[in-house]
């Protein structure tokens, strides 16, 4: 039984299996709207550098406190301090040409986020500021489980996205989808959730095997290892007829490395109607503590060009999806002996999508004062992450948050999407 429960988990969620969709399965891939509300969450795991990547360059402080790593502020505007912008010790590709994009006149986009400012513009990618969690351990772990958890300082099994789906007897088997080897503690829970790391690797060539581990799990006396047998076998069966039909992103949407690979793969599969609900993709590598401005604008151009890259693959369906970026902390307000940062507390996070009220930063700015640093050294956290996300569950997605976010109590609403 234990080894059936592990080919499962193993294999259930990146196997694929020859032969076309049953009848039921095409007319339930049919019968997924492309109306449907989506929710995708991004996670920044390494703790990202809010202070680098929306830049508060009207703070005089800001640029006291880093002044080799700090960002220049748009052209056109001096650095608030006595040095100038080229005095920073800022490499190349921030230099001359390359400073921050300007948002509302105190916030600016770090250069490597370019893609962005159109979605900006066009009123569909907003910015909160200041955002994190109340627990400060500073600890990768804690602090990544606490918000896939939806929870501040206690870890549960399952997590906040599986918690927000909503009971449904049709739902599709790839209602919840992890683009991502296996099934994040974000999407684990009562819900089905499956894991894509690759759609090309849902293949199993002898059908043979493929029928013999189908009978097994049908044939179980466990109720629930049958069931999660029936749903992994139904998903897979949908891939590999999504697998049939070839598929090219429009012109124009340029995946950008292992993130936007992923990305582009989600866009095939909402593309393909086959019930996406809620999805769940990370990027790596937000941990700087040496050499930032070395490290970050490659991280940064990755997310935001395939950002970018995903909302204009989606085109008009981007009505209905809200994508929502976080991470654990952010990182020390001050920079290291090392021209890096330490692990910090407040951070910043990112919404695009149609539904959302964009061309806007959110949140109250703490400031950068000693007073005004948490802990004398950390951004402080004025809007707890389960504000946002709480926001989202409610207005986009249209469900309860009674026991999304176990023991919050959510504040007046920001306003980040539209009804």
């Amino acid at each position: 039984m234990n080894h059936r429960r592990r080919f499962l988990r193993a294999a259930g969620m990146t196997l694929g299996l020859l032969g076309t969709m049953p009848a039921w399965l095409a007319r339930a891939a049919e019968q997924a709207s492309p109306r449907r509300k989506i929710l995708i969450a991004v996670f920044q795991r390494g703790a990202a550098d809010g202070l680098n990547i929306v830049v508060p360059f009207a703070e005089k402080r800001y640029y006291e406190l880093r002044p080799r790593i700090a960002i220049p502020p748009p052209r056109g505007i001096a650095v608030p301090v006595a040095a100038s912008a080229s005095a920073l010790a800022l490499p190349p590709q921030l230099q001359g040409n390359n400073t921050s994009i300007d948002l509302d006149g105190r916030f600016a986009l770090h250069p490597q986020l370019q893609a962005l400012k159109p979605l900006w513009d066009a009123g569909e990618f907003a910015v909160v500021q200041a955002t994190g969690s109340p627990d400060n351990s500073r600890s990768h772990f804690d602090g990544q489980d606490f918000m896939e958890c939806g929870m501040a300082s206690q870890k549960t099994s399952d997590g906040w996205l599986n918690r927000a789906l909503t009971a449904s007897a049709t739902a599709s088997p790839l209602r919840a989808v992890a683009m991502g080897t296996q099934v994040p503690r974000t999407l684990s829970g009562n819900s089905a959730a499956v894991a894509v790391d690759t759609l090309a690797k849902f293949q199993m060539p002898d059908q043979g095997a493929a029928a013999m581990f189908e009978n097994m799990y049908a044939s179980s006396s466990d109720s629930g290892l049958k069931a999660q047998g029936n749903e992994t076998f139904e998903a897979v069966r949908m891939i590999e007829a999504v697998l049939k039909q070839p598929y090219q992103p429009v012109p124009g949407a340029t995946y950008v490395g292992d993130f936007g690979r992923r990305m582009r793969q989600l866009a095939q599969l909402i593309k393909s109607n086959v019930g996406v609900e809620v999805a769940f993709a990370e990027t790596n590598g937000w941990d700087h503590h040496t050499n930032e401005n070395g490290q970050l604008p490659g991280v940064l151009n990755e997310l935001g060009g395939s950002l970018a890259a995903f909302s204009h693959d989606m085109g008009s369906r981007m009505a209905d999806i809200v994508i929502v970026t976080m991470s654990e902390f952010g990182r020390t307000a001050a920079e290291s002996g090392n021209q890096g940062t330490d692990h910090g507390h407040g951070s910043m996070m990112m919404l695009l999508g149609g539904p959302v009220k964009g061309g806007k930063v959110y949140g109250k700015w703490p400031g950068l004062e000693p007073e005004q640093l948490f802990e004398g050294r950390d951004l402080a956290v004025t809007t707890d992450f389960r504000e946002v996300l709480g926001e989202l569950v409610r207005e986009h997605l249209g469900a309860k948050t009674e026991g999304v976010f176990p023991g919050f109590t959510a504040g007046a609403p920001l306003g980040l999407v539209r009804s």
